[in-house]
């Protein structure tokens, strides 16, 4: 870990402010997911994001929209996050996505496969298509065609456009995590 996790009482106010917002978000959406230390402090990619509030806040800004503007399933969200998490080797991404997924209904075996970068057996349609488009993106390439077209017909316009955007913000957060070397919290078992 290259940052350490900024205490809720050592923030200026406007990044105390922030802080409480993100907070109060994880709070209600995150369920078993540890994302706060015992001294209040947030976990994950927010130490990063506090700490260099002049990209942070705008990377936050842009994914908290990926949230409020979510019309894709969320086993299709999950199975795209945690196809950047396993290409990324994320470990605080993989963390919390595969409690994430586990929580929304996706195997065990599905979870563990896309952790592992695998294509795991068992998706519904709509759920391979996220994965197809997810792993051309995370590989550097180009959404062939083919692939592009059958999530258009799959997912429908405005949700394939949700989901390159929602994969963008999962490679932005792994990113950060693995750039600042963030790990997942020790008690996760």
């Amino acid at each position: 870990m290259r940052l350490q996790p900024l205490p809720p009482h050592t923030l200026s106010p406007e990044l105390r402010y922030v802080h409480d917002e993100i907070a109060n978000v994880i709070t209600s959406s995150q369920g078993p997911v540890v994302m706060m230390n015992a001294e209040g402090a947030l976990l994950g990619p927010f130490p990063p994001m506090l700490h260099f509030p002049q990209f942070g806040i705008p990377a936050l800004t842009f994914l908290k929209s990926l949230d409020n503007h979510a019309t894709l399933p969320k086993t299709v969200r999950e199975v795209a996050i945690l196809t950047v998490g396993g290409a990324f080797g994320s470990r605080f991404e993989l963390y919390a996505h595969e409690i994430m997924a586990a929580a929304f209904g996706l195997s065990a075996g599905i979870i563990a496969s896309l952790a592992a970068g695998g294509r795991p057996e068992g998706l519904n349609e709509q759920e391979a298509i996220a994965h197809d488009v997810a792993s051309a993106l995370v590989k550097g390439h180009v959404v062939p065609a083919s692939t592009y077209h059958q999530a258009v017909n799959v997912l429908g316009q405005n949700e394939t456009g949700e989901l390159i955007f929602l994969i963008s913000g999962y490679c932005l957060i792994a990113t950060v995590l693995n750039g600042f070397d963030m790990p997942a919290p020790e008690n996760n078992g």
